[in-house]
């Protein structure tokens, strides 16, 4: 943590005035000095000697030290409240904050969001950052003991009336506060981490803390070019999650604001436009100590809190690394696949898993970038064990390829059962617009692909995980085109930042990655800021990329002999013991439909319930179900599916039929968008093509 320092003599004896609502003239009055000597040391034109920092001491009823030191302000009685903002003059209305609209308000997206915000604030880079997610259910005397230190009682009545109108967010705000009343329990959600910069800087101004608690659509990353995020929509998704709209901040700080660095605490609350006794409000408040400036007379601004007000919030940091706690009251997820708390916790782990698995390797030639933990607690008990996210654990072929590539220990081509192949993947990035010469297609960045054979407990397998930056997953890609009888696989595709290497075209490419990435940060495709910042072609590189990807995915597993078990591949597929004698290998066949039951809904949509025939096969097979018109005239228009869903021996992922292997016939059914008719579906008969999966990355 970065050493305390005090801060500037002037802004101190300034803000000390502001909180006593003393005067320049009547300092000087009392220390028998004229109000210029006052005034130069607020301006900082001079600082007086240390005699007269002991009379400041008693004018303000302090001890010498803190004149001093001025690590800490003068003790006034001011009161910790909640500050709503006046409704807007010309008289606009937000029914809720849109940018919490943006995601869903689910857990997972909440890990992604809020851990990708970490990452990008590490502070120190020889170490990992360290998140905590604590799920903790209060009940009885701990929750009428927070709900008292939340100051509940002057909130009910916004409460009341943000929850008595017709619109989306009111209504899910008095489900909440009827839940409230009826279970008499509360979840409270911490997310904490270590080792990122806090929230520094000033209370309004430009500054971290200003882009999170006091503003939309400020990302102020300062982690040079490296951040995941970009939008400052990530945010978001903490007060998203909370069915009450409300999360509380406690920070330690990487370095001094008003000559302090632990436990800058501050409330925000985000309510729709509402009215109380007589007066408007435009929904968000903010809880703290009121500002004495007369420039922000009253409002709530963060404020330096003892270790006893932490412990009351549920805000207290057990280290004293710098990083920040989010306290998410009232949190939920809104998917409805977990309600329970183990479900939620396990939710958490699998979440953090998915999304940061490679930021938790670390290898030779460079080091874990995170650790990651969850715990559950009921009434300050612990329920569910602290849990680490172990990577290997959750994605071992995933993780085994990473590490391999970070200890230098990866081949060109893969001979034994765990060993990990790499191959370059060229990528053109194209000129910002202004930039390029005629006829210049950008410059070429090698990302890297590494492949290697699929674990037996891999559910999903046989994809490419891409990333960049701080090594979180960006997209899962299905390569196209792949052999009949591929073994199942896991290839990893690093690029900019993820490769670990410096240059100008690692710059380059990191950049143009970010900018074709939309909001949720889970693909590269278009996006206006793609489109408006390069030259044309910008999205023909993405797609060549894609195609380089799937050639050099094929050309490793299509050269692949590996010696699991059974001797080497190249004999087990000449030779099959079967009573003694040899037998040839059966040509491989593929699925075919086998029985169709279809019908026109009152929507006009057509609903079909598909039979499918498979040959035996050692291998899951991957399939695309499309549906297509056959018009009276041109070719066959495919109409997009509304509905998929798996109704026997099969199941859907992303659009597409996953069998597992030996599976002889699957059944699935599929409703389509009437929206993406050409025509009318009486005017047309349906067609169900069955294709092998393709894959995207989207």
């Amino acid at each position: 943590m970065a050493t305390q320092r005090g801060e500037e003599f002037g802004p101190w004896l300034g803000r000390q005035l502001q909180r006593t609502g003393m005067k320049q003239a009547e300092l000087a009055e009392r220390l028998g000095l004229t109000r210029a000597a006052v005034s130069a040391w607020i301006t900082g034109r001079a600082e007086p000697r240390e005699e007269t920092k002991r009379a400041l001491a008693e004018v303000f009823g302090t001890d010498p030290a803190a004149v001093h030191n001025r690590t800490t302000d003068v003790q006034v009685d001011l009161p910790i409240q909640w500050h709503h903002r006046p409704a807007h003059a010309d008289g606009g209305r937000e029914y809720g904050n849109a940018a919490a609209f943006a995601f869903d308000a689910d857990l997972s997206v909440l890990a992604r969001e809020a851990t990708q915000n970490s990452l990008d604030e590490r502070h120190d880079p020889k170490n990992p950052v360290r998140v905590r997610y604590t799920l903790h259910e209060l009940s009885g005397e701990y929750l009428d003991s927070f709900l008292r230190s939340l100051c509940w009682d002057k909130l009910r009545p916004h409460y009341d009336r943000a929850s008595s109108a017709k619109q989306k967010v009111s209504r899910s705000l008095r489900a909440a506060l009827d839940d409230l009343e009826e279970s008499r329990t509360l979840l409270l959600l911490r997310v904490d981490d270590y080792n990122a910069a806090g929230l520094t800087g000033p209370e309004y101004q430009d500054g971290r803390f200003a882009a999170v608690v006091r503003r939309q659509l400020d990302s102020h990353k300062q982690s040079g070019g490296r951040a995941g995020g970009s939008y400052g929509l990530g945010k978001a998704t903490l007060w998203a999650t909370s069915r009450f709209g409300l999360v509380l901040i406690s920070s330690t700080l990487s370095e001094p604001h008003e000559g302090r660095t632990e436990r800058r605490v501050i409330g925000r609350l985000d309510l729709p436009w509402h009215q109380l006794d007589g007066r408007a409000f435009a929904g968000p408040a903010w809880f703290g100590e009121p500002d004495t400036d007369p420039e922000h007379k009253d409002v709530s601004r963060s404020w330096w809190a003892d270790e006893q007000t932490v412990r009351d919030l549920h805000l207290e940091r057990p280290r004293p690394d710098p990083g920040t706690s989010f306290l998410i009251v009232g949190a939920h997820d809104a998917s409805g696949d977990a309600e329970t708390l183990q479900e939620m916790h396990d939710k958490l782990v699998r979440s953090l898993a998915d999304g940061f698995w490679a930021a938790m390797i670390g290898g030779r030639s460079a080091d874990a970038l995170l650790e990651a933990r969850v715990t559950t607690l009921r009434n300050g008990h612990v329920l569910i064990p602290e849990e680490r996210v172990d990577p290997h654990s959750h994605h071992p072929a995933l993780s085994r390829a990473l590490q391999a590539y970070l200890d230098g220990e990866t081949v060109p081509e893969l001979t034994s059962g765990d060993q990990v192949a790499r191959a370059d993947i060229p990528l053109v990035v194209t000129p910002l617009k202004g930039r390029g010469r005629p006829r210049d297609r950008g410059r070429e960045h090698l990302a890297v692909l590494l492949l290697t054979p699929a674990a037996d407990t891999d559910e999903r397998h046989s994809r490419v995980v891409c990333m960049r930056g701080n090594r979180m997953t960006i997209t899962e890609h299905r390569p196209r085109e792949l052999p009949l009888g591929t073994a199942p696989f896991q290839a990893v595709l690093l690029a900019g930042y993820a490769t670990e290497r410096n240059g100008e075209d690692v710059d380059l490419a990191e950049a143009f990655l970010r900018a074709s990435e939309p909001p949720e940060h889970d693909r590269w495709d278009r996006t206006e800021e793609l489109t408006s910042l390069y030259e044309r072609g910008a999205l023909t590189r993405l797609k060549e990329f894609r195609a380089e990807i799937d050639k050099a995915v094929r050309n490793l597993v299509g050269r692949r002999e590996t010696a699991r078990s059974g001797g080497p591949a190249v004999l087990r597929e000449l030779l099959r013991l079967d009573g003694g004698t040899a037998a040839p290998r059966r040509a491989q066949g593929f699925p075919v439909v086998n029985s169709l039951k279809a019908h026109v809904e009152d929507t006009g949509a057509w609903h079909v319930t598909v039979g499918l025939k498979l040959p035996n096969s050692e291998d899951p097979w991957m399939l695309t179900p499309v549906a297509k018109f056959d018009v009276r005239s041109g070719g066959r228009p495919a109409v997009d599916w509304a509905v998929l869903t798996a109704s026997d021996n099969c199941r859907v992922e992303q659009g597409n039929l996953v069998i597992d292997p030996r599976v002889r016939t699957a059944v699935f059914t599929g409703v389509t968008d009437p929206s993406t008719h050409p025509v009318r579906s009486g005017f047309a008969r349906l067609v169900v093509d069955i294709q092998k999966a393709r894959g995207s990355m989207s």
